[in-house]
């Protein structure tokens, strides 16, 4: 008997060493293809025994866990050494329109700007217990019909509507936000509210620290009323409990993964929401819900405390009604609060006003279709050829630049690290979505680009971001086609803002949009020149009927 065990023993000792040493040469063969490169037999025995000594490595590595919000020592930035940036200051002024009264149907109230709610808070003509009751009212009659909730903040809201009310009446008034209810997209932790981040697996995950971004609002006086949904992880519009709708057109999704800000804004259940871009997640259900969204400078904003899918891409901004208000919410949140190494404090010098005569437009001929275009972009250049502008054509910098996926792989790797151990320990298999272009299996397959290709694909974006910054910084704005042409994909990964504004319909009767995209930083110019199109055209003031 005694004999058996030692036997057993030896076969499992065997099995460990065996299990350790399993790497054989077949395998670096196979990884050669996997990285493009062939080795000779020689080469092949030699570097054997450092893979082998570095997957043990990686197995010790594993055994000490990372959260999502620990970040790379690596901090991307969009400044490059040539550049130099104005860092005054000036001091920005917002009119509060006088004579602003209540609607006499008071689902009016539901599309009010920023302003005029403002007008009538700081007037006394309604209470911020009042206005949040009231879009908590929408949200609760229309969230199902929409899908755009994660969760209402109830309790939170009525204690700072309680506060705004308080404070205004003993005369401190904090600014256009006091008092105005809104929606945050639920990959931002907030004390005492759970932070799903849209995905089965963390759908009672709850995060003890307020994000720099509820931080900012709440300081600002602005009252959070629901946590909105958002596509599992920062993908596409299907989160745990269904998909989020297009309130034009209820039959097809909102876009993602900004989902429900963009949606419940449009629908007028909140005045306002926060959403988030990577790769595309603010402006595009912007456009497809027909909403105005803002994707700021990289680093403009402050992540800490909010999901981390992308240390290098990731971007939180406004998703609103109209450039006005994105330019009010962006004025309240920009800057650091020090947590996020990419993050800097830049001016916002917004005027509201600029003479486009004088402007230094562009667009950009090479991403424009034929004159019968469903997007609605030539009717765009009108509009602002006869508001003044005079509009040069360029080719928008790519041919010879972006010649391959460089966003894919920095996207790949980046979101691979930052869901490891969702990948390792079997978390993914708890995904409501599970096919090929779906997170879990993306992940998976960022585990196969090579540290190597990762590092080199981010010196091709750093020669991509001098040539790109060339041509952007001859004009003041560059007007994009929001679909078709690498523009999204090079833009952010150069980190340049833009602003997504409503244009007129499809033949689906579903909203079109045009991308303003700006110099880094440069927030305010864009954002002005997209209230001169939306003072000069109606359609950001047009609203789905089945919310009015």
């Amino acid at each position: 008997m005694k004999n058996i065990f030692f036997l057993l023993f030896i076969i499992c000792l065997s099995n460990i060493c065996i299990a350790q040493d399993s790497i054989m040469i077949n395998d670096i063969q196979s990884g050669e293809k996997i990285i493009s490169l062939h080795f000779t037999k020689a080469k092949e025995d030699s570097l054997l025994g450092s893979v082998r000594a570095r997957a043990k490595e990686y197995d010790k590595m594993h055994d000490f866990s990372l959260d999502n919000s620990v970040p790379m020592t690596m901090a991307e930035s969009s400044f490059q050494p040539y550049m130099d940036f104005n860092k005054n200051q000036l001091p920005v002024k917002f009119t509060i329109p006088p004579g602003v009264n209540l609607p006499a149907n008071k689902n009016d109230l539901a599309f009010y700007s920023i302003p005029q709610l403002a007008s009538l808070i700081k007037n006394k003509k309604i209470s911020s217990v009042a206005l949040t009751k009231f879009f908590i009212d929408r949200l609760k009659k229309y969230a199902d019909t929409l899908q755009c909730v994660i969760s209402f903040t109830e309790d939170i809201a009525m204690k700072q509507a309680a506060e705004a009310d308080k404070e205004i009446a003993a005369g401190k008034y904090r600014g256009l936000l006091h008092g105005i209810p809104y929606g945050l997209k639920d990959l931002f932790a907030v004390k005492g509210t759970k932070t799903t981040w849209g995905a089965n697996p963390y759908r009672n995950q709850v995060i003890d620290k307020d994000s720099y971004v509820y931080t900012k609002l709440k300081a600002a006086g602005a009252v959070l009323i629901a946590k909105l949904t958002l596509g599992a992880l920062a993908m596409n519009d299907y989160w745990f409990g269904g998909r989020t709708k297009n309130p034009w057109n209820m039959l097809e999704g909102s876009s993602g993964s900004s989902a429900g800000s963009a949606a419940a804004t449009v629908a007028g259940l909140v005045p306002f929401a926060i959403g988030t871009e990577t790769y595309g997640s603010i402006i595009s259900p912007s456009t497809v819900c027909g909403a105005t969204g803002l994707r700021p400078t990289f680093g403009s904003i402050s992540r800490s405390g909010a999901m981390t899918l992308c240390w290098s891409l990731d971007k939180a901004g406004p998703i609103c009604r109209s450039a006005e208000d994105a330019a009010i919410v962006f004025y309240y949140l920009h800057g650091t609060d020090g947590l996020d190494a990419a993050a800097v404090n830049m001016p916002f010098n917004y005027t509201g006003k600029k003479y486009l005569s004088k402007m230094k437009i562009a667009y950009a001929k090479n991403y424009f279709g034929k004159k019968d275009t469903l997007g609605n972009e030539y009717a765009v250049l009108d509009v602002f050829r006869k508001a003044g502008a005079k509009l040069t054509p360029i080719d928008f910098p790519d041919s010879g630049i972006y010649n391959f996926d460089i966003i894919g792989i920095v996207l790949g790797a980046e979101s691979a690290a930052a869901f490891d151990e969702f990948t390792r320990t079997g978390l993914d298999d708890k995904m409501n979505r599970q096919g090929k272009r779906e997170w879990p299996n993306y992940f998976r397959a960022g585990r196969f680009i090579p540290a190597v290709e990762y590092i080199n694909a981010n010196r091709h974006r750093y020669v991509l971001m001098q040539k790109v910054n060339e041509v952007i910084d001859k004009y003041d704005a560059i007007i994009c086609p929001t679909w078709g042409g690498k523009q999204a994909a090079i833009t952010n990964l150069t980190g340049n803002p833009a602003i997504s504004i409503p244009t007129g319909f499809n033949k689906k009767n579903t909203p079109t949009s045009i991308t303003l995209i700006g110099k880094l930083y440069d927030e305010a110019t864009i954002l002005e020149i997209a209230k001169d199109y939306q003072d000069a055209t109606s359609w950001n003031k047009m609203h789905p009927p089945y919310f009015r």
